[in-house]
């Protein structure tokens, strides 16, 4: 499986990086495993260590067989390498994941031609009216940042943005580098005359939704145009596909500025901005800081869901969730029990590849609500539980 790029500053990433059609990850990155360089900045603290799993299993029993998925560009860094974690216990258990954007992973699952989908976003009411495979059941699997990523030569990482000025880019008000509103905020600073050029999601995504979400949060303006949702109509900009594709584009596009996932940006050692908190303080992208913005709404729903722009200090307010989307009723025991198997442990003991990703592990609430959700699928019959957790 060759997947090195030629362009040395993206070949971590692009490691990690699948094509749109599904690819069986389980088995098929042995080849790259072996080459995988480690993640160059951001070491992932004691407040970020995924806690210890009381039913963690050291011989896992899931039955063999395959497993499809499809979704979140967000989640696809992480599953690779848990999945491919998972079959070196499993060898009999193959997991194809397509990274599709959470909207194609969300019609998909609707459609019930995969056994799971992934979203950075829950589904709504309107999209679990549309499930064709019955009671919809949500999964808190991973929990990250959305970097506001740019590309400026000769400005260093840290720019400073506040909210507003954030959001009078994404509106279009704020046209060029070297704006009156961007360079009170950076005395010091020599900033360019070149247009700012913002590239954001071209396709349904939910890392669309927390940024927007955010921007609705902190906007009035924003909350009253384009608002909240995995795809808007963008004031300005231009679009591109997946995480993937905006990354692309700010790394060979200078006076870009984009919102990419922090694990994106941190391994492709991309600049990007300390944006200014609800307590007024400017913070930069980080596990810890996405962390601290977690910690202050430690119990959060499928409905509740949103810990965009929390109180605290040290929070980074561009946070959000990233969730598996399964049927409550399987179709067949056996697929059922390796799905629910495999979902466990990447909620619990596979939460240990989050941190050498850029992901921040689950907190043990969180790992707890996801094992609780688990415990509600059933075999065919609507009666029999399929995980079974000792």
């Amino acid at each position: 499986m060759s997947i090195a790029p030629s362009d040395s500053k993206l070949v971590h990433r692009a490691r990690w990086t699948l094509p749109v059609t599904a690819v069986a990850l389980a088995i098929g990155l042995a080849a790259c495993s072996s080459t995988s360089s480690s993640p160059t900045t951001t070491k992932a603290t004691s407040a970020t260590t995924a806690p210890a799993d009381p039913y963690a299993q050291t011989d896992l029993h899931a039955p063999a067989g395959t497993l499809t998925g499809a979704g979140s560009t967000f989640d696809q860094p992480l599953f690779t390498k848990a999945f491919y974690a998972y079959n070196q216990k499993n060898s009999g258990v193959t997991v194809n994941y397509a990274s599709i954007g959470s909207g194609g992973g969300i019609q998909q699952f609707q459609a019930n031609t995969v056994n799971f989908g992934a979203s950075d976003v829950p589904m709504s009411p309107l999209d679990i009216s549309k499930a064709t495979g019955g009671q919809v059941l949500q999964v808190p699997v991973a929990l990250g940042g959305v970097s506001i990523s740019y590309n400026v030569p000769g400005v260093a990482t840290g720019l400073k943005l506040t909210p507003k000025v954030l959001a009078d880019i994404f509106l279009g008000n704020v046209k060029t580098w070297d704006n009156s509103e961007i360079k009170s905020l950076n005395p010091g600073v020599k900033l360019p005359s070149n247009p700012i050029q913002v590239v954001y999601r071209s396709d349904g995504s939910g890392t669309t939704y927390i940024f927007t979400n955010y921007l609705s949060t902190v906007s009035t303006a924003w909350s009253s145009g384009p608002g909240t949702g995995k795809s808007v109509s963008w004031p300005v900009g231009v679009g591109q596909k997946g995480n993937e594709g905006v990354a692309g584009f700010i790394h060979t596009t200078p006076y870009t500025l984009g919102y990419v996932e922090l694990a994106y940006a941190i391994q492709n050692n991309f600049t990007y901005a300390k944006i200014q908190n609800a307590a007024g303080q400017y913070v930069s992208p980080s596990l810890s800081s996405v962390a601290a913005d977690a910690a202050q709404k430690p119990n959060i729903t499928s409905v509740d869901f949103s810990i965009v722009n929390q109180t605290g200090a040290a929070s980074y307010p561009i946070s959000g969730y990233s969730w598996a989307l399964i049927y409550q009723l399987q179709k067949t025991a056996t697929t059922g029990q390796t799905l629910v198997d495999v979902l466990d442990w990447l909620t619990h003991a596979g939460q240990s590849q989050a941190a050498s990703l850029d992901y921040v592990p689950l907190p043990a609430n969180i790992q707890q609500l996801a094992r609780a959700t688990l415990l509600q699928v059933t075999g065919p019959d609507g009666k029999t539980k399929l995980l079974t957790t000792s």
